[in-house]
């Protein structure tokens, strides 16, 4: 695994700004899910294939480190990578850097992929990933 396996790039739209100009925090959040779902579809997973699978993946934990100001017109590239190990969880990891090469904020997690049926998460997330990705080695797998 490279330390950042996949990057998509967003421009910071105006109506996603605070009082100050700022990116809302929330956004950060938004941006992040975003390059997780473009990062599976990527690797050739699709909601709908997950769904048919029986399979979702979920947030467990999020931390965000706020390092420097976004502001409405910035270009930014969002990256991610899944760490993965042993048990029902893996760690995700992504930063957002301005197009002048400023990390701009780190978002680390905690994730896994439910059964929709059991509501209970899988016993290794790797298998249903690696099962309907048709490149599995862009996600480690």
């Amino acid at each position: 695994m490279t330390d950042q396996d996949f990057s998509t790039h967003v421009t910071v739209r105006g109506y996603e700004t605070d009082t100050q100009g700022h990116l809302n925090q929330s956004v950060y959040l938004q941006y992040a899910e975003h390059a997780r779902w473009e990062y599976l579809r990527a690797a050739g997973i699709r909601q709908a294939d997950l769904v048919a699978g029986g399979v979702g993946p979920v947030v467990l934990e999020t931390t965000v480190k706020y390092l420097r100001e976004l502001r409405a017109g910035d270009s930014v590239d969002v990256s991610c990578s899944f760490a993965w190990r042993d048990g029902k969880t893996f760690q995700v990891v992504q930063r957002l850097t301005r197009e002048d090469g400023v990390l701009a904020a780190e978002i680390t997690g905690v994730g896994g992929i439910l059964d929709l049926a059991e509501r209970k998460l899988v016993a290794d997330p790797r298998e249903p990933l690696r099962s309907l990705a048709t490149d599995p080695a862009l996600l480690g797998l």
